[in-house]
């Protein structure tokens, strides 16, 4: 391999002939450079926010798990207390009136458990239907009522914090029939 001597003309260092060409080449590596140290700076930044939204996601996801645990359980309790809620409405006039006060107050104590858990009845009756919350199956004419407000509840809906466990079973109004002209 040839060495070059300190006057070569081809020689890009400064004291060499070529100094005006190593300068131009020169400043275009540090042009260069100062580009991808701006990219590697912009793509680090990125990365950073990235794992920082990463971050807050994974907290607010363990922050929901614990939140939301009692879920399941929830939704298998609820059909027992409708039970209780029927046994206690539609209780025979022959029964025992103090047994029929022992069932009203463990119907309380479970409802009680559950509101303690974060669980919270959907008020239905007399607010405008909202299908996020509310299931209608029936509807009824009404001249007294705005067109789907909620006339009747035919089963209770419930909210675990602001999550629907269960939609309310609704029968909502609606604009009377026109008498048809022949």
């Amino acid at each position: 391999m040839p060495t070059k001597h300190r006057h070569d003309p081809a020689d890009p260092r400064p004291g060499g002939q070529g100094t005006e060409v190593s300068t131009e080449a020169y400043e275009q590596k540090i042009e260069q450079l100062e580009s991808e140290l701006a990219e590697a700076r912009n793509q680090q930044l990125r990365l950073a926010a990235d794992f920082d939204n990463y971050k807050k996601r994974s907290r607010q996801e363990a922050a929901d798990s614990v939140r939301y645990a009692s879920m399941g359980v929830v939704e298998k309790l609820l059909p027992v207390l409708d039970d209780f809620q029927r046994a206690l409405d539609h209780a025979p006039a022959a029964v025992d009136e103090n047994w029929l006060r022992g069932l009203a107050l463990t119907v309380s104590k479970l409802e009680e458990v559950l509101v303690a858990q974060g669980l919270a009845p959907i008020e239905s009756v007399g607010t405008r239907f909202d299908p996020s919350v509310h299931e209608a199956i029936g509807s009824e004419e009404s001249e007294e009522h705005p067109e789907d407000t909620v006339l009747s509840e035919l089963r209770r809906g419930w909210k675990l914090h602001d999550r629907v466990v269960r939609p309310a079973l609704v029968r909502v109004s609606r604009r009377p029939a026109l008498p048809s002209s022949t």
